[in-house]
């Protein structure tokens, strides 16, 4: 064939075509693509990706861009369908899937990408870096402007002033005149009356940095009901339209703008979809022999596995220790294969905890001028850049030293001394009227749907909500239980990590009672059996043992036997819901009701004593902590004793002695000075605290950290005192902010002070304390007498020590310089009353620990604040002080001594 071709042919004009070569050229010129981010503060950034580049390359860059680190909150989002929804709530908005080619994801005009709160964090002291929290900030103030996030007038005006706080800094009369906050879109429908109401509050937050209010916003933000809540737009069984929220602790249902219902992960056995059908599997109660199927109807089939997704995602970043891994043994299954891949939030709070980390400065944006009163929708957020604010991070701050001291703890106004006192939740609904209708609970229709894949040729999406282990964050297996007649049930337990079942008995033959459940504990393999078991059902049989004609004490031992045993499984045979009515005898009148949510093994009052006591008491603390009873009782308990006075604060003279202005000395047991030239006041309490049957009494004055014209005040009262310990729990300065001036002279120097002279011998660090020797010298009695001072310094600003055990072994270091000492022990913090108060509490527990003697908590803080008000300042230390206390005897760190065992 070749051979024919003449050769005029190939000696004439010719041209090729280099086809592979072209297509080469075009991928070559197309092989980027570009990501434009928009950012909670407005600003935008575009990035050049690889046309293959997957969604997690993009993220990576976003987080590279902006220096963030805790960054596992955080997701890009995108409109579906080319367009922004005005409505938070609409189906058109999309999480970028890290495990796809953004590619296919970029549907949005313009390639847009929207940077976005994804997991709201359930308490803002978790974040360690500051930005983390600007960016929560931001996007909750972001939240409210849109009407996602609904307040009441009272608390809608407090948030606003912490930003106002935030972005102008401390109220001058000079500098803002009236209407000087109308220049900033704070709240939605804005009014001249809401105005002035935030410019009231505004005045009271005088000395806090833009951190310190920012925290604060975050903190008041996190207790609104909608705070966190991600809706989707479903219809219930009688087509009736509600929102379905997911959030950190579950799934809640909305109607009409009424929380109606809420399902929490606890609850859930199973969430799937089909088709344009979401369905939830709840546990099955004790007098149900089926499984309670919810079914609600979304929009479409894409905003269908949208929720699914997203309750899948929640789930596993708030309630497991790590991700569930995906199951290969099925890989062509027709349903969804989907999994969170990402870090959990206990993984990203203990990286942070572990991470050096490293403060940075940053310029925050300023608040847009209200656009007469109208709100910009989430389709004019593209393109609008915000310019950046030319104040830098650091507001004006009245150093302590001032005449006027600033409050510490108002209403609405949290100290920036320990991070504030956390408020009673308050009605964010604005009403406490409960809905009249019954409790929601939508049904399916007239077709019964299994959890089988029954349906091989529709796609069937399930995911099973494991257990959650406490100790490891893993899927722990149900108990197996066996029904031996219509009316008894056999059920095993196996306890968890704490030895714990989770149920009390009480009754036996002592009683006159027969043997019943009177508690169960939640989250215990008591309480997630299936059946589960319920106040009022009776035991019958303790591994095969009949317990009827038994006392109570040899019930109890048999229950803790079997947990002692080799696999330490419990098997019960208990007759479910039975009625016993008894009248009470003489013994029994005086009885205390149980509180509920409390675990105690319960044993005849004659034997709770010594270490039973003792043990008793540690488990209301673990149970208490699990459950959050222990901080919602700690809320309620009164923060000053109201029939004691401080008068003696309130006099012209005393005041600018008072380093906050609301922190007062109870008249009753204040300090007075006897030798002091300018008074007998100083802003300082006696606080003793008895160890029954030891006879100790531990005495402290708990004081404020030293102003500097009161320093001369604090070391006569020390002298006056015959004190030998000063311990300081507080640095000089936290971020910017003095907490206490340096009353004592630096190494090998000395400060005059009148007739006081105060010389440091000697400096020691170790690690995040400071150990110094003082002497002080009377030049009036040439008196002298040897001082240890013991600082902590690593009590991070609005937070708790990361570390209990550094903080349990700082304890221990005081005890030991105390000990033999009748005298009191000078403890401060910078009110004096928070980190004081922890420690305070500290000693005491360990104390009652070596005595044998039961500790209770809330009680130890009732004795504190009966002594000086406001003794430990918010929640947040007393459950830290509570989880130290325990994980002291737990894990043998204390234990009672040998002479007080019986």
């Amino acid at each position: 064939m070749i051979d024919s071709v003449s050769r005029r042919a190939l000696s004439g004009s010719c041209g090729s075509y280099h086809v592979r070569s072209a297509e080469l050229a075009r991928d070559k010129k197309h092989k980027t693509l570009t990501a434009t981010v928009v950012f909670l503060d407005d600003t935008q950034h575009s990035f050049q990706l690889d046309k293959k580049a997957k969604g997690q390359a993009l993220l990576d860059l976003v987080f590279q861009h902006l220096e963030l680190i805790e960054k596992d909150y955080f997701g890009l989002q995108y409109a579906e369908n080319s367009s922004m929804s005005s409505t938070p709530t609409s189906d058109v908005m999309r999480w970028l899937d890290v495990s796809k080619l953004v590619k296919k994801q970029l549907r949005s005009k313009g390639g847009q990408f929207f940077f976005r709160v994804k997991f709201y964090v359930s308490d803002p002291s978790k974040l360690q870096e500051e930005y983390t929290r600007y960016q929560f900030y931001l996007q909750i103030r972001r939240d409210i402007l849109q009407g996602k996030l609904q307040l009441p007038p009272a608390t809608a005006c407090l948030i606003a002033s912490y930003t106002v706080q935030s972005e102008i800094g401390d109220y001058n009369p000079e500098e803002h005149g009236i209407g000087y906050i109308s220049r900033l879109q704070l709240l939605p429908n804005q009014t001249e009356e809401m105005e002035r109401k935030i410019c009231e509050l505004h005045k009271l937050h005088k000395g806090q940095l833009p951190s310190d209010a920012e925290f604060n916003f975050l903190d008041h933000a996190k207790r609104l009901d909608m705070y966190g809540v991600e809706l989707h737009k479903a219809r219930d069984s009688n087509n009736k339209e509600i929102y379905l929220g997911v959030t950190s602790v579950g799934l809640v249902v909305f109607q009409n703008n009424i929380r109606i219902n809420v399902f929490s992960w606890v609850k859930i056995v199973k969430i799937s979809f089909k088709r344009k059908q979401f369905l939830i599997q709840l546990r099955r109660e004790q007098s149900e022999n089926f499984d309670t199927l919810l079914g609600f109807n979304m929009q479409t089939y894409r905003s269908s596995k949208s929720l699914w997704k997203s309750c899948v995602e929640h789930h596993t970043f708030f309630r497991l220790h790590s991700p569930k891994m995906r199951s290969r043994r099925f890989p062509l299954a027709l349903s969804s294969r989907f999994t969170y891949s990402g870090r959990t939030e206990f993984q990203t709070v203990e990286d942070g905890k572990h991470r050096s980390r490293v403060e940075r400065t940053f310029i925050r944006s300023p608040s847009k001028k209200l656009l007469q009163g109208i709100l910009p929708s989430l389709s004019e957020e593209k393109g609008k850049i915000s310019g950046k604010s030319s104040r830098s991070s650091d507001n004006k701050v009245q150093l302590s030293g001032s005449c006027k001291p600033r409050s510490a703890w108002v209403e609405g106004n949290q100290s920036d001394d320990e991070g504030g006192f956390l408020t009673l939740r308050e009605d964010v609904t604005g009403n406490s009227h409960a809905p009249s209708t019954g409790a929601f609970s939508p049904v399916l229709g007239n077709r019964v749907i299994t959890y089988a894949d029954e349906d091989p040729s529709v796609e069937r999406n399930v995911y099973d909500v494991p257990e959650f282990n406490e100790s490891t964050g893993t899927p722990a297996p149900l108990p197996k239980f066996h029904v031996l007649d219509e009316s008894l049930v056999t059920i095993r337990l196996n306890p968890d990590d704490q030895g714990r079942f989770g149920f009390n008995v009480k009754g036996g033959l002592d009683l006159d009672m027969p043997i019943l459940v009177s508690r169960v504990a939640a989250n215990t393999p008591a309480d997630r059996c299936f059946p589960k078991l319920n106040e009022g059902d009776q035991v019958i049989l303790i591994n095969g043992i009949d317990v009827n004609g038994m006392l109570h004490e040899h019930v109890v031992n048999l229950i803790r036997q079997s947990r002692d045993s080799g696999n330490g499984e419990l098997t019960l045979t208990v007759k479910p819901n039975a009625l016993y009515n008894v009248i009470a005898g003489p013994d029994e009148q005086n009885v205390e009701t149980e509180s509920p949510f409390i675990y105690v093994p319960e044993v005849p009052t004659q034997a709770v004593v010594g270490s039973d006591a003792l043990s008793q008491s540690m488990l209301l603390i673990k149970e208490g902590l699990t459950s959050g009873v222990v901080v919602s009782r700690y809320e309620s308990l009164y923060r000053k004793n109201l029939e004691l006075t401080s008068l003696e604060s309130k006099k012209p003279e005393n005041i600018i002695k008072n380093r906050y202005r609301d922190i007062s000395p109870y008249d009753v047991t204040r300090v007075v000075l006897m030798g002091s030239a300018d008074g007998d006041y100083i802003n300082a309490n006696y606080v003793n605290m008895e160890i029954p049957g030891s006879g100790i009494i531990n005495r402290y004055i708990a004081t404020q950290g030293p102003l500097p014209h009161t320093v001369m005040d604090f070391w006569q009262m020390v002298l006056e005192a015959g004190s030998t310990l000063v311990v300081m729990l507080t640095t000089l300065a936290e971020r910017g902010r003095v907490k206490c001036h340096q009353y004592w002279p630096d190494l090998n120097d000395s400060l005059t002070i009148k007739n006081l002279i105060v010389k440091c011998r000697s400096e020691t660090i170790e690690d995040t304390f400071i150990f110094r020797e003082f002497v002080l010298i009377d030049t009036n009695t040439n008196e002298e007498r040897d001082i240890t001072h013991m600082q902590y310094c690593a009590w991070p600003d609005h937070g708790v020590p990361s570390d209990w055990r550094q903080f349990v072994l700082f304890t221990e270091r005081v005890r030991a310089a105390r000990c033999g000492s009748v005298e009191p022990a000078v403890v401060h913090c910078s009110a004096g009353i928070g980190r004081t108060g922890v420690l305070v509490l500290m000693e005491t527990a360990l104390c009652l620990i070596e005595a044998n003697q039961p500790v209770y908590p809330l009680e130890i803080v009732r004795s504190m604040r009966d002594q000086r008000a406001m003794m430990i300042q918010n929640a947040s230390q007393y459950k830290f002080v509570c989880e130290a206390v325990h994980n002291a005897y737990t894990e043998g760190i204390v234990k009672p001594l040998p002479e007080f065992n019986r």
